[in-house]
């Protein structure tokens, strides 16, 4: 039987980041997983986020962190932090806000993700500005796409505002955060809208188990 030719890149350069993954997660999953998750990660991007400066780069984060989701799902040893998956419509504001937040003062004792059903081009720059007033960096931060292995892999889902398209996977505890859009607003609302998420991830935190 004639084996399958391998898929063409849709660019070249993800040719490096293909073999650093593939050293990364050697013994974990296949060369072809990897290669897949690469091209699908790209071509999402392209298409749903409209990004178009650093894509490769962004496609290896993105293929990047759905590898480790699904190293959880399969129950990766040390993989037993609690995940928390933010997700709104275009990942340029609320979730990338939460997800920034929580991930600062969880200190690295949980597994934050963030996600859009519609992700935009970029992070909002008044969202950017308001983080740093904060003293969190949203410097590498970029919408991404919903994926199914990130969500499969959360522990808990935070919506925010993403209505009827927010993905309900069973087994999973659901929290739906009613935040106002930062889109459009003057930056003392989004100062405020900043405080708010802020004051719901102490009550998370204070609901999550202690690792």
């Amino acid at each position: 039987m004639t084996a399958s030719p391998p898929p063409v890149l849709p660019d070249e350069r993800l040719a490096s980041g293909i073999a650093r993954l593939a050293v990364r997660y050697r013994g974990r999953f296949a060369a072809e997983t990897i290669q897949r998750l690469v091209i699908d990660s790209y071509e999402r991007l392209a298409e749903h986020a409209r990004v178009r400066t650093h894509l490769v780069v962004l496609a290896e984060h993105l293929a990047t962190e759905r590898l480790d989701a699904l190293a959880h799902i399969e129950g990766a040893p040390g993989s037993g932090l609690p995940r928390v998956l933010f997700v709104c419509s275009h990942n340029a504001g609320r979730s990338q806000m939460a997800a920034a937040l929580l991930a600062h003062r969880a200190a690295g004792q949980v597994a934050v993700s963030s996600a859009g059903t519609h992700p935009a081009a970029e992070v909002e720059p008044v969202v950017t500005q308001v983080l740093t007033e904060a003293g969190v960096d949203l410097t590498d931060a970029f919408p991404k796409p919903l994926t199914d292995e990130v969500v499969r892999a959360a522990d808990i889902v935070i919506t925010m505002g993403c209505g009827d398209s927010c993905p309900i996977v069973p087994g999973r505890r659901y929290l739906d955060w009613p935040v106002a859009d930062p889109d459009g607003a003057s930056i003392e609302v989004v100062r405020q809208i900043r405080d708010d998420i802020n004051t719901r991830i102490t009550d998370l935190l204070a609901s999550l188990p202690s690792t």
